[in-house]
């Protein structure tokens, strides 16, 4: 079926979800171009919708909120009953799409002008290529065949008017979960209807891509938009999970997407951020859009430089406890901006005589040095002792001088003291090129130094949260954050307490109005406290704000903590390989956690010694025998463990 009619009749059923049912600007920019290609706009949504959000969406159409059962498969189903197929067959098309998708990159009119010239039944932007196999358990081929997106499906009258469309939608079972509406629906949509003869196609046309990527519009999105002109991308290209990513990528998709959609094309990249930020682990979007920035510690633009002074208000917090430490830390001091305001705090008149001593000569626009109650440490310096002054900035520095004596020898714990210093004051190039950093990502809310992983302190990579979780998430629960927090995806945190920041993106912490009876007396410096829950909140006070976090770094430094984590990783890579475990990171990782128990070292030194002394057929016999076993016992409920 050819679409001649410049006044073709469309319905589309949009389905939007939520969890706090509010919609995002992301949504009327998709739905106003949307709109002028289109005859009508039935928006369903499942969950709760916002008294707000009501009203931005019934500027489009009709607006249903039901129950989130179902998914999104059984929201279009509800809408296509809600219609009745007589009242359907009078639309050209009918076109079924959901808020994963974000754009348009290019003006809709371009995709429906090219696809009304094609002779097709139904039709979608992005094509999934076919895997071998069900990894969810429910597609009735046994495998995943080739199929339109389920994110953009239009239908043309001759498939909607059909008794083979109907019944597929009257007989749709339930979707109770995610697999489901990939395995019952998405999945299988495409080969149902092409297999009894209906005809379709895709916009952006990728059969090229077939050998390069399974996925082409999450692993090679700029590759989509650029070459292909595919008006769309994936919410979730922004948030997805890493270890598939690095099966098919080295990680460079999705910020490659945003530099392309920020630098070369009219998208506005905020409404990203806006839509992201709420809802998502900040750890997956640090990770997603590689946002670790490494600047240069020997060359800086100085008129740039003056020119951001004057339009941004800069001040260092710093507190000072050592005397001894006073020198060291006027190095680092010094590296701020000489049109910067300084605030030096420290616990007694004695050390504050000895501190202006040190600092008289600094260059500066401002040096105070405040007396603070040695209660709640370096924390209390930020959040009591400069609380008065701190809204006043755009972009504040804040840090303390660092002895980690409890460790031995005391090189370890001054080259954690160096790790923190160098990635924040290093030198003025580096100030220089921090304050421009922050100047030109207005999103950018706290840049921290990368947490310590050496010596002893090897397992914080991994164990971010320490025995801190709990103590942290009590105190966000208190602060009455929303953003996602969970034990199990890290903190994009400063984990010596030094890093820049934005003050607007801390206007929820210092609401609190802290004083310094809110911290525990000393001696207070073991995990598990309130100051180890705000050395990791930081970074979510942020993103409640609206603001992202990100890792600093200075180019020398980065080049210690690439040949570091280099050498750990070849060091596993090199123990694991050698005992047959690989190749695939996920797949390490996998082995090593069923390693974890007596019964999972006994069942792969087994396997091992199976593989090793049996033929080759009759290894390959009992694994699919134990396959089917272990399947059978799935299916009827009793868990497999191992």
């Amino acid at each position: 079926m050819v679409i001649n009619n410049a006044d073709a009749k469309r319905l589309v059923i949009y389905f939007f979800y939520d969890r706090n049912g509010i919609v995002d600007r992301y949504v009327p920019y998709f739905l106003d171009d949307l709109k002028k290609n289109v005859s009508e706009i039935f928006i369903v949504c499942n969950g709760k919708l916002s008294e707000d959000g009501k009203k931005i969406l019934k500027q489009y159409g009709e607006v249903l909120v039901r129950e989130n059962k179902g998914f999104d498969v059984w929201a279009y189903k509800t809408v296509l009953e809600h219609y009745g197929w007589e009242r359907l067959a009078l639309y050209d098309e009918v076109i079924m799409m959901n808020n994963t998708i974000l754009g348009p990159v290019y003006p809709f009119s371009e995709t429906f002008e090219k696809m009304d010239r094609q002779d097709v039944d139904f039709w979608g932007l992005t094509e999934y290529f076919k895997i071998n196999g069900d990894p969810f358990g429910y597609s009735p081929y046994g495998y995943l065949p080739d199929h339109i997106q389920s994110h953009w499906i239009a239908c043309r009258r001759s498939l909607v008017s059909s008794e083979d469309f109907q019944k597929y939608w009257q007989n749709m079972p339930m979707i109770e979960n995610y697999e489901q509406a990939v395995g019952k629906h998405e999945s299988i949509f495409t080969k149902i209807f092409a297999d009894k003869g209906y005809k379709c196609a895709v916009s952006a046309e990728c059969e090229d891509l077939r050998d390069y990527s399974g996925y082409p519009l999450m692993m090679c999105p700029k590759k989509m938009l650029q070459e292909r002109r595919c008006p769309i991308f994936k919410k979730r290209s922004f948030f997805h999970m890493e270890a598939d990513y690095l099966r098919n990528t080295a990680g460079e998709q999705t910020s490659e997407l945003f530099a392309f959609l920020k630098n070369e094309t009219d998208y506005d990249v905020d409404l990203i951020w806006e839509a992201i930020l709420r809802n998502y682990h900040q750890y997956d979007i640090v990770k997603n859009l590689n946002l670790t920035y490494i600047m240069p510690t020997e060359k800086y633009d100085r008129a740039l430089l003056e020119k951001q002074m004057k339009e941004n208000k800069v001040a260092l917090v710093m507190h000072l406890y050592f005397e001894d430490l006073l020198e060291e830390s006027y190095h680092y001091v010094s590296s701020m901006p000489e049109d910067a305001d300084i605030y030096l705090t420290t616990d007694s008149e004695k050390k504050q005589k000895a501190i202006q001593k040190v600092f008289a000569k600094l260059p500066c626009k401002k040096l105070e040095v405040r007396v603070i109650q040695n209660r709640g440490r370096d924390v209390s310096s930020l959040l009591v002792g400069v609380k008065d002054v701190i809204m006043e900035y755009d972009i504040v520095c804040f840090a303390h001088d660092k002895k980690t004596a409890q460790v031995k020898p005391g090189t370890i714990g001054a080259s954690f003291a160096y790790k923190c210093f160098e990635n924040t004051l290093s030198n003025k190039a580096y100030v220089a090129n921090v304050i421009d950093t922050f100047v030109k990502n207005p999103r950018l809310g706290i840049l921290s130094p990368p947490e310590p992983n050496h010596s002893t302190f090897f397992i914080t990579l991994g164990v971010e949260w320490g025995p801190n979780y709990d103590v942290t998430k009590a105190l966000a629960d208190r602060l009455g954050l929303t953003v996602p927090m969970s034990e199990d995806v890290p903190p994009v945190a400063p984990l010596g307490t030094m890093f820049w920041f934005r003050p607007a993106a801390m206007k929820p912490l210092y609401a609190q109005d802290w004083e310094y009876e809110d911290f525990p007396p000393e001696p207070n410096g073991i995990d598990g406290t309130l100051l180890h829950a705000i050395e990791r909140i930081y970074p979510f006070i942020a993103q409640e704000a609206g603001y992202y976090p990100a890792y600093g770094m200075t180019d020398k430094y980065a080049a210690v903590e690439y040949t570091n984590l280099h050498y750990y990783v070849r060091e596993y890579n090199r123990a694991l390989v050698k005992n047959g475990v690989g190749p695939f990171h996920d797949e390490m990782v996998a082995e090593i956690d069923r390693l974890g128990s007596f019964s999972g070292i006994m069942k792969y030194k087994l396997k091992k010694f199976l593989k090793k002394y049996l033929p080759q057929g009759m290894y390959a016999f009992l694994k699919k025998l134990w396959k089917k076993w272990k399947s059978r016992r799935d299916y009827s409920g009793i868990e497999i463990k191992g």
